[in-house]
């Protein structure tokens, strides 16, 4: 095997290449490359390839374009977005102050609700206190006459006797 590879490695010393109408196959080579290129020059080869690339670089600059007004576009949406989102902020914060308004006067008017009521009740509370009052001192009033007259009358039983009632009548009648 070592032979084989040093045969190969040596190149084909012995070998010669064959050649035909007096030209070595480089030569061949080169002769068969002008003739492919002068048809792709003949068949205008490099005028469709570069129709082609054109054609390309038109409708990638064509997407490039759409991609810009989808950008400019987008922007746009952005930014009415954004404004609107600045605009809701705005009428939640009204909203909320609105709120909080609007639960102070109610709480404002809880209070002023809750003065009143107590008011009203301590007024009812000082009426109750004053009617029973009068009702006791009535009462006690009742309870002195009816103990005045009982012993306003064991008084004048006590004091008073057939005599001094009759004299006693004797002066109301004279006197009328």
């Amino acid at each position: 095997m070592a032979d084989i590879l040093l045969l190969l490695a040596s190149g084909a010393d012995g070998h010669a290449e064959p050649g035909v109408l007096g030209m070595d196959s480089y030569q061949w080579v080169a002769l068969a490359m002008t003739v492919l290129i002068a048809v792709f020059i003949w068949k205008k080869v490099p005028g469709i390839i570069t129709g082609g690339l054109d054609a390309k670089i038109a409708e990638i600059r064509r997407a490039l374009d759409e991609a810009k007004a989808l950008r400019a576009e987008a922007e746009a949406l952005r930014a009415e977005y954004a404004a609107k989102i600045a605009g809701a902020e705005k009428d939640a914060e009204a909203m909320l102050a609105g709120a909080r308004e609007e639960a102070d006067a109610i709480l404002a008017k809880a209070e002023a609700d809750s003065e009143v009521m107590v008011a009203r009740r301590q007024r009812m509370a000082e009426d109750k206190i004053a009617a029973a009052e009068r009702a006791a001192v009535a009462e006690v009033k009742a309870k002195a006459v009816t103990a005045a007259a009982a012993a306003s009358k064991v008084l004048i039983v006590k004091a008073h006797d057939k005599k001094a009632d009759k004299k006693l009548a004797d002066e109301v009648i004279s006197s009328l």
